[in-house]
């Protein structure tokens, strides 16, 4: 027994009539009646009653109806269930980010990703950099969302955005009333850093960037967590580093100031395993370019304002 097999006894049975049946299903009434009677024969039960005037369903017919109508109704989901995980409209993401992500573009697109796509399952996690390439490795994420570099020459990564850095101060600190900072005025600074094994990527640009600007930072405290970061240096523990969309955490006793230093950027890249094609994970990017393509013409505007 075929799907068409359960499309022509649904149809005589709507109709109960081969005629018009065999008109909607664009197919001659013999054929039909000869592939009703090969279904009648397959499953040794009569489905209907003919008469030359007349033609009725059996007691059988009406109950083997009610469940053909199930089986095509469940068919025609699963068909488009398939056609939505091929286009990258449903199915399941499995997300790893950054503190950075979190802060910068990775809300508003989460936001209208789920508008546009609500049948995709999202699980989110945030993890840092070491932990989200050790779990895409382990195949425990579809995609990452990190800083580089990615010490994995057979992952795939693509750059989402960059932002510049700011100088995290404490509110009460002397040059917390500066519009703008270079490094070199910070040489003689107590720093708050992310700790090396968790963003080794990120740890070591600011490294670099310190030692350009011609000192050796003082790191006097290393943290995981961004909001850990803000903590301490609220409690004037030191001074930090972060990319620029950190201004969108309003934290009581710091500020943010503009660093005014050659380079001094961060890039977020999605990265994810060669051998995962999966469609939803493509979709999902298309969106997070979208809305940092937006973000972008708003910035500009506001600019010109």
């Amino acid at each position: 027994m075929e799907l068409r097999h359960l499309r022509y006894f649904v149809a005589v049975a709507e109709d109960l009539h081969f005629g018009r049946a065999a008109e909607r299903l664009h197919m001659t009434q013999q054929p039909l009646s000869q592939q009703i009677r090969q279904l009648e024969d397959e499953l040794g039960v009569l489905l209907f009653h003919r008469t030359k005037r007349r033609v009725q369903l059996t007691e059988p017919g009406k109950a083997f109806l009610v469940e053909a109508r199930q089986i095509l109704l469940k068919a025609a989901q699963a068909v488009e269930i398939a056609r939505q995980v091929a286009q990258g409209e449903s199915g399941r993401l499995k997300v790893g980010f950054s503190g950075f992500a979190t802060y910068s573009v990775l809300p508003k697109a989460l936001r209208i990703f789920r508008e546009r796509f609500p049948r995709v399952e999202l699980e989110l996690e945030e993890m840092t950099t070491t932990a989200q390439v050790q779990a895409l490795q382990e195949q425990q994420i579809h995609l990452g969302l990190m800083i580089p570099p990615i010490p994995d020459a057979t992952l795939s990564f693509q750059p989402i955005l960059r932002e510049p850095l700011v100088v995290i101060l404490p509110e009460t600190h002397p040059l917390a009333t500066q519009p703008e900072l270079a490094l070199p005025m910070l040489a003689n600074e107590s720093f708050i850093l992310v700790s090396r094994h968790l963003e080794p990527g990120y740890y070591d640009q600011c490294i670099s960037l310190f030692q350009q600007a011609g000192f050796t930072p003082k790191v006097v405290q290393k943290a995981s967590q961004k909001q850990t970061i803000l903590g301490l240096v609220s409690a004037g523990l030191g001074v930090s580093l972060a990319p620029a969309s950190i201004r969108n955490i309003h934290r009581t006793g710091v500020v943010y100031i503009t660093l005014n230093t050659l380079n001094a950027e961060v890039e977020l890249v999605a990265v994810w395993r060669q051998d995962e094609p999966l469609p939803v994970l493509q979709t999902f990017l298309e969106v997070m370019k979208k809305v940092v393509s937006q973000n972008s013409c708003e910035d500009a505007a506001q600019d010109t304002i």
